[in-house]
């Protein structure tokens, strides 16, 4: 393997993870791809569902800081 990502997390989510690899042995590396695979695999679509989801003006992202239009 040869892609790595930095990834800041929450306290309790680090310390989740720090408890389930030292109860499991599985190191934290592995427990971060099982979890993504699960969720890539998943037939839920998460946060995805949201995608175009969204009513309001066209061609927000061409707008300049909060000027009104």
């Amino acid at each position: 393997m040869s892609n790595t990502i930095t990834v800041r997390l929450p306290d309790d989510l680090a310390q989740w993870l720090n408890q389930t690899a030292r109860k499991t042995g599985v190191p934290k590396g592995r427990i971060v791809r099982e979890e993504l695979e699960r969720a890539k695999n998943s037939a839920e679509p998460g946060f995805l569902r949201w995608a175009g989801a969204v009513d309001g003006p066209s061609g927000l992202s061409q707008r300049k800081g909060f000027s009104r239009v």
